[in-house]
């Protein structure tokens, strides 16, 4: 079997078979397939596309490429969440411990924030002393002993899919479909929970921009779950505007303990009962969609799911203090309000220079090895569909630095941009379009 002979089938339009594509993936994962052949192939992957069957052999190949986790000593049905990343997106910091608290066990591996986009680790670390970093024998036993763990990915838990990302990140291949849906998957499926619900976003602060794509990418990570033997359920989300109205890892955080106190923005509360309603589904916990919100629902009035957060953050050496205190979490030196230059109604809040204007303060990163400040960011006042006088707080830079610095410029800068102020009233958009199971499609009105 030639690497040669495999670039120009595919790249002829051919369909490579489950053998070929297990001699790429480990060839290439253990450095006899050299970069620029790989990269050949991502080419001819981007342009020819890959049949249905194609994409799983790849996911599941990419998946046993490293460690994999089994979750059978952990009682019950694991459900996994994923999101695919957005600007205010701490819906893993609610949705995680609300589960929990219904008698899910969840087990979740995440990630760090990268350009617009956050990160949950990153968030979870600007609680003083919490621990991300666990080996799979102490995220089982966490889950075992309270129900629930989040840490960051292990070091060989899908090599091949850590290589094969960076070489698409240089050669312009990022944005292929199949390689977006075996990248994500094979993460999902190696972290080896039994049934997987997706928060597909779309919008201007999301990677797929268009409805028509994300739909298209959920259709792909179903099918791929399914023929994975995981039940898999995705959820298209809307990702125009950030969700709730803390962009940034310490006000985040808090943002996540009001919602769990049940006094948090209504998207984000609306969004964690949606996804929550199909994990407890998925995991047997609830008959239907509205059986399971209902008692996610009470579980969060009655603060059960507040106190599993603690028993996380506790579990994880974090000071559950927080909790009770926000303000023993990082806190910025100084707010810098932005102010709104003309009334009217705020029509357009363009999540991804929202997004960038807290990276410019410090709260992300442009590239992996950068650090980030916990106590920065942007805390939002108005929101599409909000009324607003001139003079009015848009929104407020929490800053580390003078207001009059360049960071703190172009974070103003950013955020005037993002706004969209007409004198007509706005209409609202859905924060949730539809979902996609093993059956298809399924649009919301």
């Amino acid at each position: 079997m030639r690497v040669y002979d495999l670039i120009l089938k595919k790249r002829s339009g051919g369909e490579l078979t489950g053998e070929e594509i297990n001699f790429l993936v480990k060839g290439y994962t253990g450095g006899t397939i050299p970069d620029y052949q790989m990269a050949a192939l991502a080419m001819a992957i981007f342009f020819r596309g890959m049949t249905d069957r194609e994409t799983l052999d790849l996911t599941l190949a990419m998946a046993q490429s490293g460690d994999t986790i089994s979750l059978r000593d952990i009682p019950g049905a694991k459900v996994d969440k994923h999101s695919t990343g957005g600007v205010g997106d701490k819906t893993t910091l609610v949705l995680v411990p609300l589960v929990a608290a219904a008698g899910v066990p969840v087990a979740k591996m995440s990630g760090r924030s990268l350009g617009h986009t956050g990160g949950t680790l990153d968030k979870l670390e600007s609680i003083p002393g919490f621990r991300t970093s666990l080996s799979i024998a102490e995220m089982i036993r966490a889950v075992q002993q309270v129900g629930l763990a989040v840490a960051g990915q292990t070091a060989n838990l899908v090599p091949a899919d850590k290589k094969l990302y960076a070489l698409r990140d240089v050669t312009a291949t990022v944005d292929s479909l199949p390689l977006i849906a075996a990248s994500i998957m094979s993460k999902k499926i190696a972290a080896g929970a039994d049934a997987i619900v997706l928060d597909v976003k779309t919008g201007d602060g999301a990677f797929m921009k268009k409805l028509e794509d994300s739909f298209a990418l959920a259709e792909a990570m179903v099918k791929i779950g399914s023929g994975a033997g995981r039940e898999t359920v995705a959820v298209i989300t809307n990702m125009d505007q950030p969700l709730g109205r803390a962009v940034g890892n310490a006000l985040e955080v808090q943002e996540a303990i009001e919602a769990l106190q049940g006094k948090g923005p209504a998207d984000l509360e609306e969004l964690c009962l949606c996804l929550g309603a199909w994990m407890l589904r998925l995991a047997g916990k609830a008959p239907g969609l509205q059986e399971g919100r209902e008692k996610l629902k009470r579980l969060l009035e009655s603060g059960a799911a507040l106190e599993k957060f603690r028993e996380l953050i506790i579990s994880q050496h974090g000071d559950g203090a927080v909790i009770d205190n926000p303000a023993l979490l990082p806190q910025a030196a100084a707010v810098l309000p932005v102010r709104a230059e003309a009334g009217g109604c705020v029509h357009r809040l363009k999540a991804e220079a929202i997004g960038r204007a807290a990276l410019a303060l410090g709260a992300g990163r442009e590239r992996k090895e950068d650090a980030i400040d916990p106590a920065v960011g942007v805390a939002i006042c108005k929101k599409v569909g909000d009324r607003v006088a001139p003079g009015d707080e848009l929104a407020r830079l929490h800053l580390n630095c003078a207001p009059g610095d360049p960071p703190a410029q172009q974070a103003r800068r950013l955020v005037m941009e993002a706004y969209e102020i007409k004198p007509e009233p706005a209409v609202e958009p859905p924060l949730i379009f539809g979902y996609v199971d093993r059956s298809g499609r399924h649009y919301l009105d």
